[in-house]
């Protein structure tokens, strides 16, 4: 083989270092790393670690003019986290957002999910730009065979957009005045501008009149919302313009200042950059919105192209474990993209790796809480860094490493504390962990508990972030219906190798893979990726015979572009290959699939291969059935053309085959049960084929690799490393408490809800469980009390306790294995009959009652009573509201009673003017859906009690309830000291009267000394005529969620919260109905209006909007209903959030151009309304307006709260504005529609909600705008499809 004619660089830019492999003219391979920000010795690391190869290589780098002489390199492949970090700091280009006039707040709104459901204080990440202009001009779906809008007089032009829909033009664009707004922005400074225009996925006219305007007055960026990405949804594609449109200027600065240091700036040169969908990409077509992952690619790409083994066959999880944040992701034979995925806090749509990024690392913190160890989120990042970093940096997961001895600081390198030149500081260590031990021996010592030595302390800590670590792994393989066991943990990154075989125990996998250069894998990545060209177009069509034709001819256009444009970068045509693919979604479901095709010939084939059945495949692997009798909609159409890169095949060193491999020295290091001797190896004199037997570290040049007790290293022919993980020494676990198994046991259960939670939304068949997630799953020990739940639906939380208690009372000792219960009736803890809960008890040989019990709770579409969808907005009873169970024997000793439950679902049709269920197929399929996530469920506490015994899980589910209690009572004690100081009382009042007059009247008693409270009711109205009735288990999930806000951090949500709590409701009040009371409003509103009263009462902060201003409409055959966002409450330190929603409800909105597609209706106004927070010093949020106008005749209900009543402020601050819900009939009358209506609308007819707003805290006169907000976001952001599972869950 002729030498390559220059030097190859494969860099990686990280946030701390920056990695380089590099291959020289004479095939030898050199590797670097060095920090990527060091201003006092370069100004640009990637440049600096060229120049001192190619110096130490040839002796000269540098050309005549001072510049890295680029004639003698090759090629530069490059990863940057510059998107990142630059979306993360808010750093990127001033830019202005152009939209349709009514949507300037879009954008600001999202989908009105809070990320973080119990923080009073909402933090919601801030928009991109600075400026908006709103443009009058509009397109909409022309619903021929729907619309009934009178037309005549109307100019509205018909036109077909490129997916083939018949759109309407209503409102053409003026370019005159575009121009001048245009021109005045510019004159403002602003060099970007993104442009996002309604249903320009498919008309893309008016976006590109725009934009060449733009470019005319000579803006630097230009990004057209189509042009960035072509898919349906305003939002998702206006983010992503948004972020091009933000981050390219930035991106191309940077590619810029780094390609100017080199002669002619690199011209000519083949420099390509890492996108992040795992493909390279030249230069200066790397752009902002598919940089995001443009680092942490390189390492999925290593992983994949190294780790992946046809032989051992097994799929392979990659484990990346760094200073701040571990990254998570799976590879099975082709790279896992998501198609959309959110960045810090921006969603991006575009294909990209799944990678899922934890908030666990070497730099995580370790803190003692309420008798809880917690490794991480909250990371001690480069600055200061951990405690050993000589900076005065807090305890880390990196400092524990190094008190047990597997770090070793004569192999580190000498780069810390203030010069930059000592060593790490084991002393610094060793200080803070004696302090933390005494901490915990003290609070052990409360309880009689055996004292801990500081070694325990350290080692319950690192068993702690391992077991943080594992949780997403198990999400990430269990979600797709894959066994964590059944894989190979791929380690690489800095600190991953402490921990590999840990994690791995804890998994059940029995081999780690450890590439040699695992410590810069990213880098090497570049150096095998592939260069990516992707083409994709919307469609809109059916997937059938007679459309082939036409699919096959995009899929070929497409091929041909990704083609072309590839042999224009210098690609010779042998290594092009074009991947066709098809997003494809079953009708009347959201859950589209991006798949290739199987190659087979069949009725579903079309030239380019079958992609029914890999969709119908992939669709019964992911969610366990498919839906046969449903057409399948193609959403979009997609080619990967991909120019393959030619790798250079490695020499084998010399084998040491037969010989045993001689350590450098030998040290002591602790693991469970003490200190081992344990030998330190350099990997660079370890030889092919020998083995390294454990306890043992291997040393590298960029990791440390910790060989445990029971496992061996074995090094490969090509000098990697693979450890076969042994069974370890199992610790002895008792009943008494110890505070490590405390935190991994919460873990441990949590884990448990979760996995059943994955096996309901992969099994069921409705949209509300499968898509909105409208569901939770939960543990109980044997005396009903809850244990955890997954996910923390307000409305959810402890309320499914006071169901399976009912059902211990009602059935006593007839209980026997393989039954299972059903419940939803209000006196039996259910909190509205669509949320039906199943709980099947459990059974140990051992004994006669059940062990535990598990449960799952699910919101059906339909359950029969007045109105589609079960949520009659007029009910007077409840036998208007649909099928009511108080304890159904659902599963007789294994048999599943259908008969008898479909009889009970048609009973509501006995009901003057009540139908049975409307969806009975629905119904059955996802009760067994619950059956079998609880099956899940017993599975896995099965194997819990397996491996500890049943007696140590039980005495775990008790402490984990006892540890609830605790962190409780201590905010209680901490509340009635603060209420005596403030008010010399520790007695604590509070009224809020619904719109109707009725009072919710709270009075709470604290005692100081032991930590509880009576929270009494007495003194609330009567019942009320119409269903704001609340059953008794709203109060208890409103009272556990304003617990868990203000006890301000993580504490399992079980019953130990209420334990220190006396509730005390009188019976026949409004939060104590009799049986036949209506209540589907109380579950939706006076939920709300509970919250108020708790958070009033205790002072807590200002009001929110109260409400969540429930609208349905329809006609016989199609319904439609959604929740619209307010203002949330100002605090002592916060201004409160504007178009937002609050306290009992999270639930995402369906965005404008799915609901314009969809349904015969159109969205003419989404915004804030501004200036509607309570004035304060600390100011409520605004509300919203929202403007549906009606395209045909329709029934439209409105269910609300808060329109006579203001949002209260506090402390002086004023109360935000009221609601108001109005309807402007097409021939201009204006009607108020008051809080609770049903009525007809017609065509034309436009409904107008403004949505209350929050109250404002303090006094206006010391206006905080001045003031900056008390804490700054936290720079960690999670991500992956596990964190977007889990966004999705609380946004319910």
């Amino acid at each position: 083989m002729a030498p390559q004619p220059g030097f190859q660089f494969a860099i990686d830019r990280g946030g701390t270092f920056t990695d380089v492999y590099a291959r020289c003219p004479s095939g030898k391979v050199r590797v670097m790393k060095l920090l990527s920000v060091d201003p006092q010795n370069y100004d640009d690391a990637p440049r600096e670690a060229i120049r001192r190869i190619l110096q130490e290589e040839t002796g000269n780098a540098l050309d005549k003019d001072g510049k890295v002489n680029s004639s003698l390199i090759e090629s530069i492949r490059m990863g940057t986290t510059v998107a990142t970090n630059a979306l993360l700091e808010r750093k990127g280009a001033k830019m202005a957002l152009v939209i349709n006039k009514g949507f300037k707040d879009l954008l600001y709104i999202g989908n009105q999910a809070r990320p973080n459901i119990f923080q009073l204080d909402i933090k919601r990440p801030g928009v991109l730009y600075t400026d908006v202009i709103e443009v009058d001009c509009r397109v909409i779906p022309a619903l021929e065979d729907r619309c009934q809008i009178e037309k005549t007089g109307k100019n509205w032009k018909q036109v077909v957009g490129t997916t083939g829909e018949k759109m309407l033009i209503v409102k053409e664009l003026e370019e005159e005045e575009i121009r001048r707004d245009l021109v005045e922005l510019k004159k403002k400074g602003i060099e970007s501008v993104a442009v996002v225009l309604a249903h320009s996925y498919t008309f893309h006219d008016h976006e590109l009149q725009i934009g060449k305007i733009a470019n005319e007055i000579g803006f630097k960026q230009v990004s057209l919302s189509h042009a960035v990405t072509s898919m349906v949804r305003m939002v998702p594609r206006g983010f992503t313009a948004s972020a091009d449109a933000y981050l390219t200027p930035h991106i191309k600065e940077y590619v810029r200042g780094f390609a100017d240091g080199f002669t002619d700036g690199l011209k000519g040169s083949n420099v390509l950059f890492m996108q992040s969908d795992g493909g390279l990409t030249p230069m200066n077509m790397f752009n902002g919105s598919r940089a995001i992952l443009s680092g942490p690619a390189g390492g999925v790409v290593g992983y994949a192209m190294t780790a992946y083994q046809k032989e051992t066959g097994l799929p392979v999880i990659g484990f990346d474990m760094g200073g701040t944040s571990t990254d998570v992701s799976r590879y099975a034979g082709a790279l896992e993209h998501v198609h959309e995925a959110t960045t810090a806090g921006v969603t991006i749509q575009a294909p990209q790796l799944d990678i899922n990024t934890v908030a666990a690392g070497g730099g995580s913190m370790l803190v003692f809480r309420a008798g809880l160890l917690l490794a991480g989120p909250q990371s001690a990042g480069a600055q200061p860094g951990p405690a050993c970093y000589r900076k005065g940096g807090p305890l880390t997961v990196t400092d524990a490493n190094l008190l047990l001895g597997r770090l070793l600081p004569e192999y580190f390198p000498k780069i810390f504390g203030p010069t930059e030149k000592e060593a790490l500081d084991k002393e610094a260590t060793v200080t803070a962990f004696k302090k933390i031990t005494e901490e915990i021996n003290q609070f052990l010592k409360q309880d009689g508990g055996k004292e801990m030595t500081m070694e325990e302390v350290a080692m319950g800590f690192i068993n702690v972030a391992n077991e943080a670590m594992c949780r997403p792994i198990r999400a990430l393989t269990t979600a797709r219906g894959h066994d964590a066991s059944q894989h190979v943990l791929a380690c690489f990154g800095g600190a991953g190798g402490q921990h590999a075989c840990s994690v791995a125990r804890q998994l059940g996998i029995s081999t780690v893979l450890i590439h040699k250069y695992a410590g810069i894998l990213s880098a090497y990545g570049m150096a095998l990726a592939h260069i990516v060209q992707e083409e994709q177009q919307p469609a809109a069509a059916l997937y059938r015979p007679d459309a082939f034709e036409e699919l096959d001819r995009q899929l070929d256009v497409l091929a041909a572009v990704a083609r072309d444009k590839l042999k224009k970068q210098g690609i010779p045509e042998s290594q092009i290959i074009t991947e066709p693919y098809l997003h494809l979604r079953y009708a009347g479901t959201d859950c589209a699939l991006m798949v290739s095709p199987v190659q087979q010939d069949s009725p579903t084939a079309c030239k380019h291969g079958d992609f029914y059945t890999a969709f119908v495949n992939r669709y019964k692997s992911e969610f366990g059935f498919t839906l046969s009798q449903r057409d399948v909609i193609v959403d979009d159409v997609r080619v990967r053309g991909v120019g393959m890169s030619t790798v250079p095949v490695d020499v084998a060193p010399p084998s040491g085959k037969g010989t045993t491999p001689v350590p450098e020295k030998a040290t002591k290091v602790y693991f469970e049960g003490g200190y081992r001797d344990t030998s330190i190896y350099l990997l660079e004199n370890l030889k092919p084929e020998q083995v390294v037997q454990g306890p043992a570290i291997i040393m590298d040049s960029l990791s440390t690799i910790l060989v445990e007790p029971d496992c061996r290293a074995e090094i490969s022919t090509y000098g990697d490393i693979r450890i076969v993980i042994g069974s370890g020494q199992p610790k002895r676990v008792t009943t008494a408490l110890e505070s490590v198994q405390l935190s991994i046991f919460s873990h441990r259960f949590m884990s448990i809800a979760e996995q059943m939670g994955r096996v309901l939304q992969r099994t069921s068949i409705s949209v509300n469980i499968k898509e909105r997630l409208d569901f939770s799953c939960a543990l109980f020990g044997a005396d009903g009390g809850l244990v955890s739940n997954a996910p923390h639906i307000p409305v959810h939380l402890g309320a499914m306790q006071e169901t399976v208690q009912y059902q211990m009372k009602v059935r006593g000792d007839s209980l026997k294995a393989g039954d299972v219960l059903l419940a939803n009736h209000p006196k039996a803890g259910g909190s509205h009959l669509p949320d039906l809960t199943v709980i099947t008890p459990v059974f140990h040989k051992s004994q006669s009652r059940p062990i535990f019990f598990v449960a799952s709770r699910g919101h059906h579409a339909d359950i029969g009573g007045l109105t589609p969808g079960s949520m009659p907005p007029h009910s007077v009873c409840l036998a208007q509201e649909g099928a009511a169970f108080k304890s159904m024997l659902l599963v007789d000793g294994g048999d599943f009673k259908e008969k008898e439950l479909t009889e009970e679902l048609m009973r509501p049709a006995q009901e003057p003017g009540c139908s049975g269920t409307r969806n009975l197929a629905d119904n059955l399929s996802d009760l067994k859906a619950q059956v079998a996530a609880n099956q899940r469920g017993i599975q896995l506490v099965s194997e819990l009690i397996d491996e500890y015994g049943l007696d140590v899980v039980q005495a775990y589910m008790t402490h984990i309830q006892n540890n609830a209690e605790l962190a409780v009572r201590d905010m209680l004690k901490e509340i009635a000291r603060n209420a005596l100081a403030k008010s010399g009382t520790t007695v604590l009042k509070a009224t809020e009267y619904m719109d109707n007059g009725t009072p919710i009247t709270l009075t709470v008693t604290l005692d100081e000394k032991k930590g509880s409270a009576i929270c009494d009711f007495t003194g609330t109205g009567v019942e009320v005529w119409g269903n704001l009735n609340a059953p008794r288990a709203i109060t208890l999930s409103a009272l556990i969620y304003c617990l868990r806000c203000m006890v301000g951090h993580d504490v399992p949500l079980n019953q130990g919260c209420l334990n220190p709590v006396q509730v005390i409701i009188p019976a026949g009040t409004i939060l104590d109905p009799s049986e036949s009371a209506a209540v589907v409003g109380g579950n939706v509103l006076t939920s709300q209006r509970i919250v108020d009263v708790v958070l009033k009462a205790f002072q807590v902060c200002a009001a929110s909007q109260g409400c969540m201003n429930n609208l349905t409409l329809g006609e016989e055959d199609w319904g439609y209903y959604e929740t619209v966002a307010g203002g949330s409450g100002a605090g002592p330190g916060w201004h409160g959030s504007g178009g937002v929603h609050t306290h009992m409800t999270n639930t995402r909105i369906t965005d404008v151009e799915i609901v314009e597609r969809r349904y015969p209706m159109l969205v003419t106004k989404f915004s804030l309304r501004a200036e509607s927070g309570g004035r304060g010093r600390w100011n409520g949020g605004d509300g919203i307006t929202r403007e549906l106008v009606f395209r045909r005749n329709v029934q439209l209900s409105v269910l609300t709260e808060r329109r006579s009543f203001q949002p209260y402020g506090m402390n002086g601050g004023e109360p935000g504005e009221r609601g108001l819900n109005l309807l402007q009939r097409v021939d201009g009358r204006l009607i108020n529609l008051g809080g609770k209506a049903s009525i007809h609308a017609y065509p034309g007819d436009k409904y107008i909600m403004n949505s209350p707003s929050g109250g404002g805290y303090g006094p206006a006169s010391n206006s905080a705008n001045t003031d900056e907000q008390t804490h700054k976001q936290a720079s960690f952001l999670e991500r992956g499809s596990v964190f977007e599972y889990r966004s999705a869950q609380e946004s319910v």
